[in-house]
């Protein structure tokens, strides 16, 4: 009886024309079920009686949000570049301009050399002779980066200047390791010292060509010594080279590039906490990054609850190919966007930006060899990808400077909150269950009606 006279007395408000209650709103959809692609919806406001109330608090809030983005690839340069000037230029303001249909990353990851997505293994120190080493560094180069990154990094900053960047390495140069190697090894710590000046250099040398790196992650999947390139660096190890090397080298070339550690799966959370355990590690210490390759979402939170005053980031996540809408965007949704931001995550940044329909170029020996990019590049064609609508359903409406405020969730109906610098406030929602949800947003006294197909992502901005 009460649920009737309640919905009764709603539409009682409606069917005398009283919507004052009624959100204007603004609602993007993506809805595989019914092919709805990122795809504006008429703001009709219909009403539903549904008891199933998303609340969104605005004086409860989180963290602040850095953005939403990729990882700009050497060989997501590389397709880019094969595309005719006026195709590239359309795409890249897709991506990065602020225009109706653009979609606004604003967050890219760079790789500090080689990635597993390159045609070979390089370092900016690479010498000829195996047993020759270059403590002064005096090889030292971008060379590599100048051929695709770089050219195309400089068009999108025109599009966007205020696009942060943050870097990981893959390995240092082979003969900073013990097994001489692009592959596996570690750094031998007689090197330590000199690795974290190339480190610098890096950053210096980015300035130079007009970059400002955000945030630097020590290394890239720590844990993970098979990819090619790559590196096993222990927590302990990881610890000594920021509090000793890293940290002291950065604050004496006056460096405010954001320290980042670990950098791999949320089943590990020992290892962040163990890093930002050490005396002196930690006051050189931002935050720790996440990939969800293993482990559970939750377990950003327990870094945080361990030390709560420094930050969450994630960085990456792969889309094999195919792709498959129906099963990767919810996934993706639930986990990342959702997921990862309701554990304090100040980014989500999916993994390539581009690929080729061949899905190359990669690294022999560990490369990626199905890495699926936000979208495939043949040509001057471009198709979308899952990750497109992923990442475009946060970063189209939550700029940076946008703060996570509190909303309610319920099974089978995930969701996210966040308001902008500019007061206006989003709600991201996911229908995970097997059938149709009708709910309503309430912000204080004002009421917004929804509706979401099982699988279905909208945004609401308000």
């Amino acid at each position: 009886m009460k649920k009737i006279l309640h919905s009764f007395i709603l539409l009682a408000i409606i069917s005398c024309g009283k919507k004052t209650n009624q959100l204007p709103f603004e609602h993007w959809l993506t809805d595989p079920e019914t092919n709805v692609l990122f795809q504006k919806q008429s703001n009709d406001g219909e009403f539903n009686d549904s008891e199933l109330t998303i609340s969104v608090d605005s004086e409860t809030s989180y963290q602040i949000m850095d953005g939403f983005g990729f990882t700009l690839s050497q060989g997501s340069a590389k397709h880019l570049l094969e595309m005719s000037a006026s195709a590239r230029a359309s795409l890249l303001q897709e991506l990065f301009g602020k225009r109706e249909n653009d979609i606004r990353i604003s967050y890219l990851r760079l790789s500090v050399a080689a990635s597993d997505l390159n045609e070979f293994p390089f370092s900016y120190n690479d010498l000829e002779d195996s047993l020759s080493i270059d403590p002064a560094l005096e090889n030292f180069s971008l060379s590599h980066d100048t051929v695709d990154v770089i050219p195309v990094l400089k068009q999108i900053m025109k599009i966007n200047p205020n696009v942060k960047l943050m870097a990981s390495p893959w390995s240092p140069p082979k003969w900073m390791k013990d097994n001489h190697d692009t592959r596996g090894g570690s750094l031998l710590e007689e090197f330590e010292g000199i690795y974290a000046c190339y480190l610098v250099n890096y950053i210096k040398a980015m300035k130079e060509q007009g970059f400002e790196i955000d945030a630097l992650t020590i290394q890239n999947e720590p844990l993970h010594p098979k990819n090619n390139p790559s590196l096993l660096m222990l927590p302990d190890q990881q610890a000594r080279f920021i509090g000793v090397h890293l940290g002291p080298a950065f604050d004496e070339n006056n460096i405010k590039t954001k320290i980042l550690i670990y950098d791999h799966n949320a089943d590990r959370p020992d290892y962040p906490i163990t890093v930002l355990s050490d005396s002196l590690a930690n006051p050189f210490i931002d935050g720790s990054a996440f990939h969800l390759y293993g482990g559970e979402i939750s377990a950003l939170s327990e870094v945080h609850q361990a030390f709560p005053d420094k930050n969450i980031y994630f960085t990456e996540q792969w889309i094999g190919a195919p792709g498959n809408l129906a099963g990767d965007m919810p996934w993706h949704m639930k986990n990342l966007i959702i997921g990862a931001t309701r554990n304090w995550a100040r980014t989500v940044l999916e993994w390539n930006l581009t690929s080729n329909p061949e899905l190359t170029p990669f690294t022999d020996r560990g490369g990626c060899e199905k890495c699926l990019g936000a979208v495939t590049i043949a040509g001057d064609s471009v198709t979308r990808n899952p990750a497109y609508y992923v990442i475009a359903h946060a970063s189209k409406f939550v700029e940076p400077g946008s703060v996570r405020i509190d909303s309610n969730i319920f099974e089978g109906l995930h969701n996210v909150a966040f308001l902008r610098p500019d007061g206006k406030k989003v709600l991201i929602a996911l229908n995970d269950a097997k059938g149709p949800i009708s709910f309503q947003i309430k912000d204080k006294e004002k009421i917004l009606f929804a509706e979401l197909n099982p699988g279905a992502t909208g945004t609401w901005i308000w």
